[in-house]
């Protein structure tokens, strides 16, 4: 049989479009899959980081699951029908905290799924090796995945008090302090934990926070607007003087009072 490359010389080679490669249906899959939003950033135990950039791959029936750690879960179904589904079960979000320990990861706003977009939570567990070991779907369009690996066999590799900054943990020394005397509720307590951990990258601010943030920020920017008005008009009075004395002189002037 003739070789396709003995028809080419070694000095040639082909740039094909990159347009031809984005729905080129003859790929793997995971190449054409359209995400929401792109990941959040790693956060968390440093020592899980390792864990990004790669990829554990779970089959069960004719769906193939797939956890990329801090990227996305991907689902994948492993036929030959025309529509095949393949599409995303959730993308790197945030951590669910509970009693100082990260007991999950959450992966959100994955492919639409009725009215809600699909969501996945990853239980780490300690294992032999990295392994994807069980998918489940509890309710309607929300997974559970469990991960197994040798990186949270240690009893305190899943604490979060050792990930934060000293200036965090400080926050969180002084927390305990105002709860241990009273001075605070537990709710309240736990109020500004979840604000410490907002600060710390783990947990994403809700809807309402980020609105907070919004309108403080306008607030701000008006603020500065009116200061930068004052001084304009300053600097207008000042630039009809001078235009008036060069006038008074003699001199031409051709300016823009508005530069």
């Amino acid at each position: 049989a003739l070789s396709i490359a003995g028809c080419v010389s070694r000095s040639q080679t082909f740039n094909f479009p990159s347009f031809e490669r984005l729905n080129n249906p003859f790929l793997p899959q995971t190449n054409r899959l359209q995400p929401k939003m792109p990941p959040s950033a790693i956060s968390g135990p440093a020592h899980l980081f390792r864990l990004a950039g790669k990829c554990f791959s779970f089959v069960e029936s004719t769906y193939k699951y797939e956890f990329c750690p801090f990227h996305n879960v991907t689902q994948h179904e492993q036929t030959f029908r025309w529509n095949a589904y393949s599409g995303i079960l959730g993308i790197w979000h945030e951590w669910e905290i509970e009693n100082n320990t990260f007991v999950g990861m959450w992966m959100r706003e994955g492919d639409s799924c009725e009215t809600k977009s699909r969501q996945t939570k990853v239980h780490l567990v300690c294992g032999k090796s990295n392994k994807l070991a069980y998918v489940s779907e509890p309710s309607t369009c929300v997974y559970s995945l469990t991960f197994e690996t040798p990186l949270v066999c240690h009893p305190h590799s899943l604490l979060v008090y050792p990930t934060l900054t000293e200036a965090l943990q400080r926050k969180w020394d002084e927390a305990e302090q105002l709860l241990y005397d009273e001075l605070i509720t537990d709710q309240g307590y736990k109020k500004i934990l979840k604000e410490i951990f907002e600060e710390a990258g783990l947990l994403k601010a809700t809807e309402e926070k980020e609105v907070e943030k919004q309108n403080k920020k306008i607030s701000v920017e008006f603020a500065t607007v009116e200061k930068c008005s004052k001084e304009y008009n300053q600097l207008s009075k000042e630039i009809k003087k001078l235009q008036d004395l060069l006038s008074q002189h003699g001199i031409a002037y051709k300016g823009n009072s508005g530069e």
